[in-house]
């Protein structure tokens, strides 16, 4: 599979991670982990175009029979451009039209008829003209959720709220909770270590309190062993 990925437009950073586009291979599924975002896709024919929701556990996805485009939202922003809390989204993939109504089939019909060439450009405008401000407060969570030694107490105390506010907030505009947000950044961490030191190093600099946490956690997001999944990242996709 041939996938290309494409900074945010600007403008649109604080909302959008990344444009992205891929075209399949015959026969070749993807396996798709959490990461916190939620994407719009176009993949064209009877499906249209999707929001693939936040995810709790791995996705495997394909054969595609056509070229995907696609923008993902950040965490924080899903809420505020989908119009609606992004844990209804959780662990699902709907067509835009259930989500958007009239609006989200005008735009299907628009990516249908447009070049293929132009289907991010009619993307990015869709997500401008949603004029959407992500949650400052879950934006700010998500960074200090991001670190490796992050505490959902400690995040909750230092923005200056409860653990059970925080939890509500992030709900709705990244589509689950803390715990949940904090590994999947344990995770990203992890496939961004280098592997010289040995699998045991890279888990204790991703934050893991030990090799067996690391093996719980990579399993329940990705169905694979740690081993399995950081040897074969050719099948993985953020």
């Amino acid at each position: 599979m041939s996938y290309r990925e494409y900074r945010s437009p600007v403008g649109l950073e604080p909302l959008v991670a990344c444009l992205w586009e891929s075209d399949p291979a015959p026969g070749q599924t993807t396996r798709v982990i959490p990461d916190g975002c939620v994407d719009l896709v176009w993949l064209g024919g009877e499906e249209g175009l999707m929001v693939a929701g936040p995810d709790t556990r791995p996705w495997i996805t394909g054969p595609a029979s056509g070229s995907s485009h696609a923008i993902r939202l950040r965490p924080g922003a899903a809420g505020a451009v989908l119009g609606l809390p992004a844990s209804e989204m959780r662990d699902l993939r709907i067509n835009i039209e259930l989500v958007w109504g009239a609006a989200g089939r005008e735009l299907g019909d628009a990516l249908a008829a447009a070049d293929p060439g132009q289907r991010l450009r009619v993307l990015t405008e869709t997500v401008l003209q949603r004029r959407a401000v992500p949650d400052p407060l879950a934006v700010a969570a998500a960074r200090k959720l991001a670190e490796p030694a992050a505490k959902v107490s400690t995040a909750a105390a230092d923005l200056g709220i409860s653990e059970r506010q925080l939890n509500r907030r992030l709900q709705s505009s990244v589509g689950y909770g803390p715990k949940m947000l904090a590994r999947v950044a344990r995770l990203r961490r992890l496939i961004a270590e280098p592997g010289g030191d040995g699998l045991a190093a890279r888990a204790f600099s991703a934050g893991y309190a030990s090799q067996a946490h690391m093996n719980d956690e990579v399993r329940r997001l990705t169905g694979l062993t740690p081993v399995q999944f950081l040897k074969d990242a050719t099948l993985t996709a953020a």
